[in-house]
């Protein structure tokens, strides 16, 4: 009887480890949303690089997901019901520094918040964009902040 204590502990702790990173690995929607190519295309305006999703991003797509980062002020001004979110700071993100354009997301917000420069997390439902060249390519749809 001794013995299966030890068997019984170690299961426990190993379901543990399985399902604490299965959602450590839920919670960073970045590392999905980071498998994207992009293939070049044209419009009546010239070339433009396209996004492919890999089929991970595809799954993903309708889905309610949480994302943080840094709220990104763009032209020249704060919407607090429509942000930019970067999952990189302000001086490394894809509009200022060296991110791609799968580091950023537009956040489409039920309620509006104040800007902050801190590390925010947002909640919401991902809808990707392939064929709008004026929206970013990932949106979250009906987001609210959560942290």
């Amino acid at each position: 009887m001794n013995r299966k204590y030890p068997f019984l502990i170690s299961a426990f702790a190993l379901l543990l480890l399985v399902f604490s990173s299965a959602k450590a690995q839920d919670t960073n929607v970045w590392r999905s949303l980071a498998e994207v190519s992009y293939k070049i295309s044209e419009d009546e305006f010239g070339e433009l690089y396209v996004p492919v999703f890999s089929d991970k991003i595809k799954k993903l797509e309708g889905t309610v997901v949480e994302a943080d980062g840094y709220i990104i002020p763009f032209e020249g001004m704060f919407k607090p019901e429509h942000i930019i979110l970067s999952s990189l700071p302000l001086a490394e993100c894809f509009f200022c520094g060296s991110g791609g354009p799968e580091t950023v997301m537009e956040v489409m917000l039920r309620d509006p918040i104040k800007y902050t420069s801190k590390r925010v997390r947002v909640r919401g439902k991902l809808t990707l964009n392939a064929k709008d060249p004026e929206k970013l390519m990932y949106i979250l749809q009906d987001a609210e902040l959560i942290q």
